[in-house]
């Protein structure tokens, strides 16, 4: 199936993007959190934290295959994920390790809806519609998490 998606999303984006290069990036798995809750997986190769939308070819459901454009502005977070199952009985840790390498700095993310991750950041401005967080448990199924500034009740800098 990865194989099939690289290839349907390759030709989606040379017949409808202004950017060829979108075509040859690198095939990632995503999962898309709406602020109203809804989830989307799929897989995408044109996401930017500069852009204001990216395409996203679906995993599953009756959609399955169909390539969607997302907003970020109707989004809680873009999950970059190692696995689209990942582990239901998995807790995370909201913790950092004691001498626990890290880039950028230590922050506590409380969003609107109760959920909380703490990770390192090292692009965080208010100014700016996301930034990166990079989970602080290693065995996280979130290699990053992009996360919209809106769907943000609180941030704490540890």
């Amino acid at each position: 199936m990865l194989m099939q998606s690289g290839v349907l999303l390759r030709s989606f984006y040379k017949e409808n993007t202004a950017n060829k290069d979108a075509a040859m990036m690198e095939l990632v798995k995503i999962v898309v959190r709406y602020a109203d809750y809804r989830v989307i997986k799929g897989y995408t190769r044109d996401f930017f934290p500069n852009k204001t939308s990216f395409h996203l070819e679906l995993i599953s459901g009756t959609n399955k295959g169909k390539v969607v454009e997302v907003q970020l502005k109707d989004l809680k977070a873009v999950f970059f994920v190692k696995d689209f199952t990942g582990k239901a009985s998995f807790n995370e840790k909201k913790y950092f390790e004691s001498g626990q390498s890290i880039n950028g700095r230590k922050v506590k993310v409380s969003f609107k809806d109760g959920e909380v991750l703490v990770g390192s950041t090292v692009g965080y401005d208010l100014k700016r519609q996301g930034f990166f967080l990079h989970p602080a448990d290693p065995q996280s199924n979130n290699s990053k998490v992009f996360i919209i500034v809106p769907a943000i009740s609180k941030i704490e800098f540890l």
